[in-house]
């Protein structure tokens, strides 16, 4: 049975120098021969591929564009099947209208993330794989790229691979002693099976462990700027921005709404919100930006809590400092560049990373950006280990370890060997899962439908 055949555009909705139109499956070939029409005369449907060719694009009678096709035959390409390549030139309409051609040549419009669904369906990655490209195409800084691309290329699979086959010899092992009771065949003992599961265990906790410093480079961190009024949030913020995102003024209490902006810090991505001073108030609007700004540095992963250099400490900032105890967070003592007034000791008490630093000026950056990375931990992240790309894979990871406890909980415990080994099945089922090759349709389908069209 033929499957059918899709197309998109694989280029940004954007003008452009070139535009890409990619088509694939069985009939990608016929229907890009019969839009396109090589100067060479060939037939595409005829092509060995691996080969790019000059034309120029018709729809219908009417010459579209002057553009280039790039053949590839299956298996060996992106998606495993048939593919042709538009290139034509960049601009929105003509991208489109190239588009449409292919459709009514008999393309179907392609869903999101459909190529790279078909390319894990024809075995040409894995799940793993599969989710570590839009980590790729949205990676902000070298180390998310270099983290992502090794993911790309099987290192994360790799890792799993190794431990689910350790945990699959002593299950086969275990099985094969429990179903033939009465056969002349050797028992695993415990103490093998102890210290498969311990060696997967240490494995295990140490991809986890890798997740959230991972996390800040490649997902990005939900950060708040908090502190009381007037201390220069928004400029910190502006400082980390670039550029003038929030109003700064001399009047306490001008941010009364949250803004929220994406700033690349060093290699980590900030989901920064700049929110209202946090002090008692008897102005509504200004009690309400209070109320969120609370609520935001509640659930935030990082606070960034900003203090007066210039000013004595008072309960405005001892409510901030209390309301960021136990989360992660740093201090920044602003305005470095006027005289220091404020007792440091209070500040120093309440937090373990405190930064002096001048927003107007940019003096301080540099030693906020290392303590940045030193809080996220990121400054010893390795992104050419095996490194988590999201929450359903730390998921299954998570589950594999709890089974593997409960395993290793099991054999302290004398219980049977073949209840341990359902233990060690479980592990197995869920690193299956994290690589694909037990995931469920609608699980394969949730993770593809976040794709761009296209990818």
């Amino acid at each position: 049975m033929k499957s059918k055949t899709i197309a998109a555009v694989a280029t940004p909705n954007a003008p452009g120098g070139i535009g890409i139109i990619r088509i694939s499956g069985d009939e990608a070939l016929e229907i890009a021969g019969k839009v396109f029409e090589p100067v060479s005369g060939e037939n595409l449907s005829r092509s060995k591929g691996y080969r790019a060719y000059f034309g120029s694009v018709r729809q219908g009678d009417e010459k579209i564009d002057q553009a280039v096709c790039l053949i590839y035959r299956a298996p060996h390409s992106y998606t495993g099947e048939n593919v042709a390549e538009i290139n034509c030139h960049g601009g929105l309409f003509v991208t489109k209208q190239v588009l449409r051609a292919v459709i009514e040549a008999g393309a179907e419009p392609a869903a999101p993330g459909e190529f790279t669904k078909r390319a894990f369906l024809n075995g040409k990655m894995d799940l793993a794989g599969s989710e570590s490209v839009m980590s790729l195409i949205s990676a902000s800084g070298k180390k998310a790229a270099a983290a992502a691309l090794n993911t790309l290329e099987g290192n994360l699979s790799g890792k799993i691979k190794e431990c689910r086959d350790k945990l699959i010899s002593v299950s086969a092992s275990l099985a094969v002693w429990v179903d033939y009771p009465d056969e002349d065949i050797e028992e695993t003992g415990s103490e093998e099976i102890m210290n498969c599961f311990t060696a997967v265990k240490a494995e295990l906790e140490q991809i986890i462990s890798r997740y959230d410093s991972g996390k800040a480079l490649t997902r990005g961190v939900d950060t708040v700027i908090a502190g009381k009024p007037n201390v220069g949030k928004s400029t910190v913020m502006n400082m980390l921005s670039g550029y003038q995102r929030s109003i700064v003024t001399d009047v306490a209490g001008t941010t009364r709404d949250v803004v929220e902006e994406e700033v690349l810090v060093g290699d980590i991505i900030l989901r920064i919100a700049d929110t209202a001073g946090i002090r008692e108030t008897d102005n509504t609007v200004e009690k309400i930006g209070v109320d969120l700004a609370e609520k935001r540095l509640d659930r935030a992963d990082l606070v960034i809590a900003v203090f007066d250099g210039n000013l004595p400490v008072t309960d405005e900032d001892r409510a901030v400092i209390e309301r960021c105890k136990g989360k992660t967070a740093i201090a920044l003592i602003n305005k470095s560049d006027l005289p220091a007034v404020i007792d440091k000791a209070p500040i120093e008490e309440g937090f373990d990373t405190v930064v002096e630093i001048s927003a107007a000026t940019g003096e301080g950056r540099q030693a906020f950006e290392q303590a940045l990375e030193k809080v996220l931990m990121t400054d010893e992240f390795d992104p050419y280990g095996a490194c988590l790309t999201g929450e359903r894979q730390r998921e299954c990871c998570r589950r594999a370890l709890q089974f593997i406890d409960e395993g290793i909980a099991a054999l302290k415990g004398g219980v049977t060997l073949d209840a341990v080994n359902v233990c060690a099945d479980c592990a197995i089922d869920s690193l299956f899962e994290l690589t694909g090759e037990k995931a469920s349709a609608a699980v394969v389908d949730e993770i593809f439908s976040k794709f761009c069209v296209g990818k």
